[in-house]
């Protein structure tokens, strides 16, 4: 379904395992991609992939913590496609996690905070610039269970979540009456996601055990994969979410309104 023809979209972190599953999404749905990344090879082989699906996309270097390296790229778009309708920022924040804050350094609890918060205002901003004349956009971003609960050893990664997402509250305020939609989109983490498949590449017996309990902290006992996160993605891109802005839409598996529960093993005896 072409939910999305006739858009332009603007990825950035477009050559990760997320950043490109939904650039290919984005594409299938009928929008020109405009993919960007500090790692450029990247960068072309996902612009490659969706171009010889049938997709539209090109692919620059931008570093998106970079003011004048973003404004120059959206000005490019601006340029070639007329409008920008969507932007997605999936950069690396470089996070260190899997420790008590007791343990760390302040600039590994900070910096994952630092580069989220200057990251999303400098490309949100730069393309609200031209939705605003535009009347219409919608932009969106993603953060991960820890920005809806308190979640042990998430580091600097928890606080980062709760300021994007505050940070999209207010920015849709903002922008509402220009016709401009903001939307937040919180996973569970995905499983099949590179930094999962990493480390499970490296420790694959504890890696099991992390996934089980990640999964047992949901409602629904699994976790969202890459491939949920697009469509999520896709939907509240589209007109289809034309009513929705101003959130964070929950694609956890339910841990963020109930976490912990758990199944018994065996089934309990009737009381009589």
């Amino acid at each position: 379904m072409d939910v999305l023809r006739g858009k332009n979209a603007i990825i950035y972190g477009a050559g990760g395992s997320l950043g490109s599953t939904i650039a290919k999404a984005f594409a299938q749905a009928g929008a020109m991609v405009f993919l960007t990344g500090h790692n450029i090879d990247a960068v072309k082989k996902v612009a490659k992939d969706i171009i010889d699906r049938g997709g539209a996309a090109e692919a620059d270097r931008v570093d998106a913590l970079d003011e004048k390296e973003i404004s120059d790229h959206i000005q490019k778009v601006v340029d070639v496609a007329g409008s920008i309708d969507i932007v997605y920022n999936a950069i690396d924040l470089k996070v260190v996690q899997g420790m008590p804050l007791v343990d760390m350094t302040v600039d590994d609890f900070t910096r994952p905070v630092n580069i989220a918060m200057r990251t999303h205002f400098l490309t949100a901003t730069s393309a609200a610039k031209v939705m605003i004349k535009q009347k219409s956009g919608v932009i969106l971003s993603l953060t991960a269970t820890p920005g809806g609960i308190g979640y042990p050893h998430t580091a600097g990664f928890a606080p980062a979540c709760s300021a994007i997402e505050s940070f999209s509250r207010n920015l849709a305020i903002e922008l509402g009456h220009y016709g401009i939609r903001v939307v937040n989109m919180r996973s569970a983490g995905s499983p099949d996601s590179t930094v999962f498949k990493e480390a499970i590449e490296h420790d694959p017996e504890l890696m099991e055990g992390v996934i089980k309990q990640m999964e047992a902290d949901t409602m629904l006992k699994k976790l969202p994969l890459m491939a949920d996160i697009a469509n999520v993605a896709v939907f509240l891109s589209s007109d289809l979410a034309g009513k929705i802005t101003g959130v964070t839409v929950d694609v956890t598996c339910g841990t963020t309104a109930g976490l912990n529960y758990r199944v018994p093993s065996q089934p309990r005896p009737n009381k009589i």
